[in-house]
């Protein structure tokens, strides 16, 4: 049976959103991935950027957009997780993907200390290679960074004069993190996190110091589904649908109405991305 959710769980926006961040190739989605786009559609989420993590994931995100090209682009990125596997050959298969036009930016890539499932050297040289290439494109980056704040930011700035902007995805991190992406142009995206009482209320404070121009909200589905959702649904999976409770959060922590907020965080978005609608017609 395919995966339902009770029409209470997906909260309808009253304007559209965007989802920056979505792992819609995940196998989690596999029985019921259309269902999750409509759904999303029905609560107002009606653009989707659909995370490439690796070479297959990317491969599979531009098949989604090629599917559904009125609502979903992609990235084209190697995580630093798998930063070892971004050997000469496989970085010349994601230069080809990258440059398709179904990919909007250049990611999920960075550095994650905290796990270090590829090491520090792998992961710097394989966000090394993805900075070039996104500036190479001009296209913007899709950013991941944990505990290793310091040699992300210096790359960075080593870079910057060559980018054409980004985002700092799914950032959990406190004010001074924030303030040093922002002060590189990037934009900040904001998750469920801030709905999680046990370990992101600091972000409550956080987005109250983010420019109206810099904020991007993202689900980061299947991954950190919102704590504060009532009732709380049997699964555990997030997904797109969700986003309204991700906004009415970052809402409340700004003091400013749901409707001002999806409308700031949809044109940033837009903008970003380059989105411009394509009026192919959407496969069922």
């Amino acid at each position: 049976m395919p995966h339902r959710i009770p029409p209470d769980h997906c909260q309808p926006a009253r304007s559209e959103l965007f989802d920056i961040g979505i792992n819609l190739a995940h196998d989690s989605f596999d029985h019921d991935r259309s269902e999750v786009i409509q759904r999303a559609a029905a609560a107002g989420v009606t653009r989707l950027l659909v995370t490439g993590s690796s070479l297959q994931s990317t491969r599979d995100a531009i098949e989604l957009v090629r599917r559904d090209p009125v609502r979903l682009r992609c990235t084209a990125g190697v995580h630093p997780h798998h930063a070892v596997t971004l050997d000469d050959d496989a970085f010349a298969q994601l230069e080809s993907l990258a440059a398709a036009p179904e990919v909007a930016a250049v990611g999920e890539c960075g550095l994650d200390y905290y796990r270090n499932f590829s090491p520090p050297a792998a992961q710097i040289e394989a966000f090394r290679r993805q900075l070039d290439l996104a500036a190479r494109l001009g296209k913007p980056l899709f950013l991941h960074q944990r505990d290793a704040h310091d040699d992300f930011l210096a790359l960075l700035r080593e870079y910057r004069p060559r980018l054409s902007g980004g985002v700092a995805h799914c950032f959990t991190a406190g004010l001074e993190e924030a303030q040093a992406y922002l002060d590189l142009g990037l934009h900040i995206g904001i998750t469920g996190w801030i709905c999680d009482e046990r370990r992101g209320m600091h972000l409550r404070d956080v987005v109250r110091h983010i420019p109206d121009e810099r904020l991007l909200i993202e689900t980061d589905a299947p991954y950190l589904l919102p704590r504060d959702l009532q009732p709380r649904p049997k699964s555990r999976r997030n997904e797109p649908c969700y986003l309204p409770q991700v906004l009415a959060a970052v809402a409340s922590a700004r003091a400013q109405s749901a409707e001002e907020l999806a409308s700031i965080t949809t044109r940033n978005a837009l903008r970003l991305f380059e989105w411009v609608d394509r009026p192919t017609e959407v496969e069922e």
